[in-house]
């Protein structure tokens, strides 16, 4: 027994020298070559519309239909939810807070506040776009001063009644026949170039 574990300790020792003296011998992995300005702005927009869409599905709706809290414009005088829209744009001020550049926000041709609406001809052109093929995103590159932005604006869709119910019956909308699934605006991402 003692000789069975002795060769065991061997071999193991044996293979433990091996792999450290062939460790420096492994490949090194392939340099990491910078990844496209569009594959970023997908992977930002796929994690923002999970969210959101979860948040919509799983919370809101399912609070509401179980009467147990509402989602309302003035959420937190309420004591209720933030509506879905809501969520997204804190989200999106907590990024742009963080100081990394990447924005996204919501923008509409038809906003019920202004603060929503396409900031840039570039935002509202792609909107006009998105209304008519809403199949893939518009992208472009912008300026803002001496800096250059990837920018990417992603149809934006009415994945619940309640977003419906709230554009369709609030005092300031301008447009009031949403229907569910019809594209409601954009979500506009917003990466630096530099």
């Amino acid at each position: 027994m003692h000789r069975f574990i002795a060769t065991l300790g061997a071999t193991a020792g044996a293979f433990l020298v091996a792999g450290l003296t062939l460790a420096p011998l492994a490949k090194e992995p392939p340099a990491l070559q910078g990844i496209p300005p569009e594959k970023v702005a997908d992977y930002v927009h796929a994690i923002v519309q999970a969210d959101r869409t979860t948040y919509t599905t799983l919370v809101v709706t399912r609070m509401q239909d179980k009467h147990i809290v509402n989602a309302t414009e003035h959420w937190e005088q309420d004591n209720a939810l933030p509506l879905p829209a809501q969520f997204l744009q804190h989200s999106g001020k907590i990024v742009a807070e963080s100081g990394r550049g990447i924005r996204y926000r919501l923008i509409g041709l038809n906003p019920i506040y202004q603060r929503n609406a396409p900031a840039t001809e570039f935002e509202r052109k792609a909107l006009a776009a998105l209304a008519a093929q809403p199949d893939r995103p518009v992208t472009g590159v912008v300026s803002s001063g001496k800096k250059q932005f990837f920018q990417a604006i992603y149809p934006d869709r009415a994945v619940s009644t309640a977003c419906v119910s709230c554009h369709n019956s609030h005092p300031l909308s301008p447009k009031r026949d949403f229907k569910a699934n019809d594209v409601m605006g954009g979500i506009a991402i917003t990466i630096p170039l530099d």
